[in-house]
């Protein structure tokens, strides 16, 4: 038989593979947290050792894991994190929290109803609970990962005013213009006087209940901002930081 060459990437296109490399992710998995569940048992009994040796054995099992995770995801594997553009970053971080929603959504909508249901028909009132429980908190995770990629959104356009006013202090500061603020305010945009999140109209903040194309004028009082928690009254028209036309010389 010809050796397999390791450094090709897996070919996926092939249900049966894509499904063995999944299955194999799940079990190297299952078995980090069963070996790590040992580790506790043993050391509860005092036997340190193997407890240690648990340990040992889960960490690798970790390793089988993420292996068959790259497989399964090259787009992830990052080989070089510091020759990566800020955009690729950002669709790297963003491809994580949309397989971490999907995974908690499909857990609460779907995986543990049917366990729950199952459990109930079968009287176990015990394992209907754990599977209640576990749909709540899978809920609740896929809440607080779509807040966070909500607010990585967000947290874009504060690193573009933050870098943009940087640019004009630093320019002003080598003599190249005064520093300034624009005139006129960017019609419909608000900015947080607290952590500087700008409040797009065009995106709204669906998490808080507000629908795309909501103008900030609109919005309930009670609104709170979602990166720091200001109320609404903390934020005033944006105005861009610019260089004063006036000032304007080379240095």
């Amino acid at each position: 038989m010809d050796d397999v060459d390791a450094s090709l990437p897996m070919d996926l296109s092939k249900p049966r593979t894509h499904a063995n490399l999944e299955a194999a992710f799940g079990g190297e998995s299952m078995a980090n947290r069963k070996y790590l569940f040992f580790a506790e048992v043993a050391k509860a009994l005092g036997h340190k050792d193997l407890a240690k040796l648990f340990r040992e054995t889960a960490a690798q099992e970790t390793e089988h894991a993420f292996a068959h995770f790259r497989l399964l995801h090259p787009e992830l594997v990052v080989e070089d994190p510091q020759a990566l553009t800020p955009e690729q970053r950002q669709a790297l971080l963003s491809r994580c929290l949309e397989l971490a929603i999907e995974g908690e959504t499909y857990e609460y909508t779907t995986m543990y109803p049917e366990f729950a249901a199952a459990a109930r028909s079968d009287r176990d009132s015990a394992a209907a609970a754990e599977f209640d429980e576990q749909l709540a908190e899978s809920r609740e995770h896929a809440g607080i990962f779509k807040k966070a990629a909500s607010n990585f959104g967000f947290l874009t356009s504060i690193e573009h005013h933050h870098a943009e006013r940087y640019g004009v202090a630093l320019a002003a500061l080598e003599g190249k213009g005064d520093a300034a603020v624009a005139e006129n305010p960017i019609p419909g945009l608000w900015i947080c006087r607290v952590c500087s999140m700008i409040y797009d109209p065009a995106k709204g903040d669906p998490d808080s209940g507000i629908a795309p194309g909501t103008p900030f004028e609109e919005i309930p009082d009670d609104w709170e901002c979602p990166i720091c928690g200001a109320r609404k009254a903390s934020f005033t028209p944006y105005h861009p930081s610019t260089l004063h036309p006036s000032a304007l010389q080379t240095a």
